[in-house]
Formats: structure tokens, C-alpha cells, sequence
């Protein structure tokens, strides 16, 4: 069985570029979020293997949605997308518990060597 993904960030074309990078590359992408707290509801709903989450969103940011994810589900795998210059919030992700991290613009071989990683 593919694995799981769960894709999620505000911007349209940024989901869509992720999730074409992920499908052409065997993983499964149930779902989508376009902020934080629907990333949560979708989470608890599908309960996807892996989840790439964008940092700065409306209503919910990333890391908030992040520790809420994991509050669920410790066990959660979430990678964090960043634009550059966010290295403080993607440290204080990865404190929140994030396994990993991608820079926007995506690279594809990053994106795929970040979700290989993470899943394991």
C-alpha cells in the first residue's frame, strides 16, 4: 500500500506543486488542508501516514497546528515548509517536534529525500 500524505499550506499552487511531486513519486496524497485548524481536522479524520504542513498561515499557523497534531498523536510524522528566513520558526518546529524541514521554492529530490527519510 502507498503511503499516506497529508499536504498542507494557504497557498493553492503551493499544495498543488507538492502534491504532484509526492504522486509521481508513489505516495498517496488523501488530503489537503489550506490552513492550520482544518490541517487538525483533517488530521484526525484521515489520519494520513505523514503530514508537510507550510508555517505561516492564516487563522492557525503551522506550529500551532503542529503541537495540536502531536498533542493527538504523538506518534505523528510532519515535515514543516518554510520560505527562507524562517529559521527561527523552523527551529522552534523542530522543537515542537517536526522530523524535518523543506525550503520553499521546492526541489523535488529534497521533498521526496525529506518523505523517504521521515517515513523511514
Amino acid at each position: 500500500m502507498n503511503q499516506t500524505v497529508l499536504v498542507v499550506d494557504d497557498a493553492a499552487f503551493m499544495r498543488m506543486m507538492v502534491k504532484e511531486i509526492l504522486t509521481k513519486n508513489g505516495f498517496q496524497v488523501i488530503g489537503e488542508a489550506n490552513d492550520g485548524a482544518q490541517a487538525v481536522e483533517r488530521y484526525k479524520e484521515l489520519r494520513p501516514d505523514l503530514v508537510t504542513m507550510d508555517i505561516t498561515m492564516p487563522e492557525m499557523d503551522g506550529i500551532q497546528a503542529l503541537r495540536e497534531i502531536k498533542s493527538f498523536d504523538p506518534a505523528a510524522k510532519v515535515i514543516m515548509c518554510s520560505a527562507m528566513g524562517q529559521q527561527a520558526m523552523v527551529i522552534e518546529a523542530i522543537q515542537a517536534g517536526a522530523r524535518d524541514f523543506i525550503v520553499k521554492p521546492f526541489q523535488a529530490e529534497r521533498v521526496v529525500e525529506a518523505v523517504k527519510k521521515t517515513l523511514g
